[in-house]
């Protein structure tokens, strides 16, 4: 057990003010019309008839926050989310439905198709017939073989060469079919749109792209309801002041700022957009104002959140919704973890699902970005623990594993 934080204070860290955003505007879900508090409400209603449906815990952490001079910290834990490991599982098997209830519901002439009626098997038939596929570091990817299983369609999905043999045995294990490809994330996304449109596949991706945005936003929409689940376990009394929410191609953090901007319009936190600084594409796009796309090497310990390309419907939102944007080395992520497995009440935590934490401890040991970001002793900062430890393997490797500063730090 410890208590001690790790010592960030000369660390590495970027820090970017949006200059783009905006608290004066209204939110507007015309360009992204399934993300939307209304999206949220059906997405959520439909996702709590689901049979292993459970709201995942708001873990308050008073010692961390003490720690840090902060007066709250919450750490929304989807560790446990429908037993996959991550909040991914919201996203993916909620799309899988939604595109084989359309199918369904034009065959049998039938409207208000559930996912019991899927499960049930009675449209078998027909669900079968679909292919659905997609590219994947690991847990979006589990969550769309899972909802392929439960609701009863064949699945394909794509890896890329620096996915570990443990998440692909986790994904196998639902019965989808893995195709391996040579190179990184966004090789594996190019090869799994090109064979889906090939094939005539339905793409399931958590990337939208200019011309494919239905459901990377029904994906992203599926997210929203771990954040109205946040805000039905907090006490009304004591919303968050700052939300710090990691990002890979941003759909998340846009998924975050949306439901804000939305419910809580120009009242909303300050929302921290936290990256890895070996694949930081949003960080890169808001620095230009444009969609930027990343080259060489976006090789990363936070690998969930390994990606050169931005969502074009994500930053159609961070662009005026996030506050900050900021990149962390992956270090940060390690020592994390390894703060969260050894405190006093023990959380096993991923290594992407850190990232947003990582960046808090970072920030608040550095002064002068912490008073920028307005960071105070009456602060009530949330941030979201998006999994588990996904492979077992490589958690117990990293949670004792010897961390020193970054390289470039070093004497």
């Amino acid at each position: 057990m410890t208590d001690r934080l790790p010592q960030f204070a000369d660390w590495p860290v970027a820090c970017l003010r949006n200059p783009q955003a905006r608290r004066d505007l209204v939110y507007d879900a015309q360009p992204t019309p399934w993300l939307s508090l209304a999206g949220t409400a059906a997405a959520w209603g439909e996702l709590r008839q689901w049979p292993t449906y459970q709201p995942t815990p708001l873990r308050s952490l008073h010692d961390l926050a003490a720690n840090l001079s902060i007066q709250q910290l919450w750490y929304k834990d989807e560790a446990s989310r429908f037993g996959l490991g991550s909040f991914k599982a919201l996203g993916g098997a909620y799309a899988v439905f939604r595109q084989l209830v359309q199918p369904v519901e034009a065959a049998t002439g039938k409207a208000d198709i559930t996912a019991a009626d899927l499960c049930s098997g009675q449209y078998r038939d027909l669900t079968q017939t679909v292919t659905v596929t997609t590219a994947t570091d690991g847990n979006h990817g589990r969550s769309v073989a899972w909802g392929a299983q439960q609701f009863g369609c064949r699945c394909v999905i794509y890896l890329h060469a620096g996915v570990s043999a443990g998440r692909e045995a986790a994904i196998a294990a639902y019965g989808a079919e893995m195709v391996r490809v040579a190179g990184n994330y966004d090789d594996s996304v190019h090869q799994a749109a090109a064979d889906a449109e090939t094939h005539g596949w339905i793409l399931v991706s958590d990337t939208a792209h200019p011309g494919d945005t239905e459901i990377p936003s029904v994906v992203m929409q599926g997210y929203t309801v771990m954040v109205a689940e946040v805000f039905d376990q907090l006490p009304p009394d004591q919303l968050p002041t700052h939300v710090l929410v990691q990002a890979g191609v941003g759909g998340l953090a846009a998924a975050v700022c949306a439901y804000l901007w939305e419910r809580f319009g120009r009242d909303r936190p300050t929302t921290i957009v936290v990256e890895p600084d070996r694949a930081a594409c949003v960080y890169a796009t808001a620095q230009q104002g444009e969609l930027v796309t990343l080259t060489g090497d976006q090789d990363t310990l936070m690998a969930c959140l390994s990606s050169g390309h931005t969502s074009t419907i994500a930053w159609d939102i961070l662009r005026y919704s996030a506050d900050w944007f900021i990149t962390i080395p992956d270090e940060a992520a390690v020592l994390t973890m390894q703060q969260l497995a050894h405190q006093r009440s023990p959380i096993v935590a991923g290594e992407s699902g850190v990232a947003g934490l990582a960046g808090l401890l970072v920030i608040c040991q550095q002064p002068a970005i912490r008073q920028q970001l307005g960071l105070t002793t009456t602060s009530r900062v949330l941030t979201f623990g998006t999994e588990g430890a996904t492979d077992l393997e490589i958690y117990q490797q990293l949670i004792n594993r010897s961390v020193s500063a970054p390289a470039n730090l070093m004497p």
